[in-house]
């Protein structure tokens, strides 16, 4: 998958030639817009996103990438999904009648909106055991969440259970942030999620936007209808069935946020605060995490036999859904794929680390140049990783000298 993203002033997109030429806006004076040109057939882009403040796109340019299967999204001001143009959605309309009908039948709504939610928190617990292997004041225990939602049956339930696993999710979460990014909640008193007023919310806003347009396509490439989902209430305007499709993914977008901000990669001069007081991207911001969210969606996992990139995962599920609703599957199970997030800077492997000798160290065949390199690392604030030569000697010194 390849996301291409254009923001900015005078952004323009046309044809030429029956070649597409597109110019990315300016957002600074120093340097000069990039510039693209796609000739027929052999577009290496699957999605752009505009978040863009001016600029023009002519109906030829339309009419090019709806034909070459590019979905074109526009975000708001704020990083929030304003609209999408989708590719030719699937004609079976018999998939549509099938998710109208079991949307109708309580039982059926019920047992797929559970199904969204115990994946939610499958997912929420790996982001926090991901964050708990490095962070130790990272504590979460969702089995009572898990016992009330196998014992409830209606949709208010399942959802004052989903926001409950929420409230958790964002309390662990928050121990984890730098106090530069004045991040205090996800969630307000009403337990819903809140514009952005900080760095955190607008990474956050901003990525499940891309999110959002993902599950749009994979919703319409199957036939299904992205305003009904099960979990989410039918509401004007509102994407209800992408939404459910967001909780199997949304853990991407998080752990991209968290890897952006271990890293240093983005910083106040990414940002720009708006008259009404909330924050948004600048281009440069929106830019870096883009390109993060993009490596994220192309990660592997093992599904079906098979290491295939999270984005494809996605139109997976929504196949998965249509064929149970239209009754080629006769179970559906949101859980899969599992995923399983191990850390090389654990506060295990720093503790290894440090606890060496530069004598025992130099007996695995190592210089003292790369252990002070890695002590450096340990001791420092900030993730790192190790090359699978330095893991197994680690293991090696761990068998023959276990540290107290």
């Amino acid at each position: 998958m390849k996301l291409l993203l254009l923001n900015g002033h005078g952004i323009n997109m046309r044809v030429d030639g029956a070649k597409l030429h597109i110019k990315d806006g300016r957002f600074s004076t120093t340097e000069e817009p990039e510039e693209y040109v796609f000739s027929p057939k052999r577009i290496d882009v699957d999605s752009i996103v505009v978040y863009g403040q001016t600029g023009n796109i002519t109906l030829d340019a339309i009419r090019w990438l709806i034909k070459h299967n590019v979905q074109i999204s526009i975000l708001n001001w704020d990083g929030k999904l304003l609209t999408t143009m989708l590719p030719p959605e699937s004609t079976n309309i018999k998939t549509k009648f099938a998710q109208y009908h079991a949307f109708e039948n309580q039982e059926s709504r019920i047992k797929i909106a559970r199904g969204f939610v115990e994946a939610k928190v499958d997912k929420s617990t790996v982001v926090l055991d991901f964050l708990n292997q490095r962070y130790p004041t990272v504590d979460f225990n969702f089995s009572e969440d898990i016992d009330k939602l196998n014992n409830i049956n209606s949709i208010r339930d399942i959802l004052g259970v989903e926001g409950g696993v929420a409230s958790k999710y964002w309390n662990e979460f928050l121990k984890v942030i730098p106090e530069k990014c004045d991040f205090k909640s996800r969630l307000n008193q009403s337990g819903r999620a809140i514009g952005a007023g900080d760095m955190v919310n607008a990474m956050l806003n901003y990525g499940y936007a891309l999110l959002e347009a993902e599950c749009l396509r994979a919703i319409n490439s199957v036939g299904l209808d992205p305003h009904v989902g099960f979990l989410h209430e039918m509401n004007p305007s509102k994407n209800s069935l992408a939404y459910d499709l967001q909780e199997l993914f949304r853990f991407l977008i998080d752990l991209a946020v968290l890897n952006v901000i271990e890293t240093n990669g983005i910083d106040k001069k990414d940002f720009i605060r708006t008259d009404n007081y909330s924050l948004r991207l600048r281009p440069s911001g929106a830019k870096k995490l883009t390109e993060e969210i993009n490596l994220w969606f192309n990660k592997r996992v093992r599904y079906q036999d098979k290491m295939l990139m999270w984005n494809y995962v996605i139109l997976l599920k929504a196949r998965e859904l249509a064929y149970y609703l239209t009754g080629k599957r006769k179970e559906i199970d949101f859980l899969e794929p599992q995923y399983e997030t191990k850390r090389q800077d654990s506060s295990d492997i720093r503790k290894k680390i440090l606890s060496i000798s530069y004598s025992d160290w130099k007996k695995l065949g190592f210089s003292k140049g790369t252990l002070h390199y890695m002590k450096k690392n340990a001791e420092a604030d900030k993730p790192f990783t190790l090359n699978a030569h330095v893991r197994e000697r680690l293991d090696q010194w761990e068998k023959l000298a276990p540290y107290a």
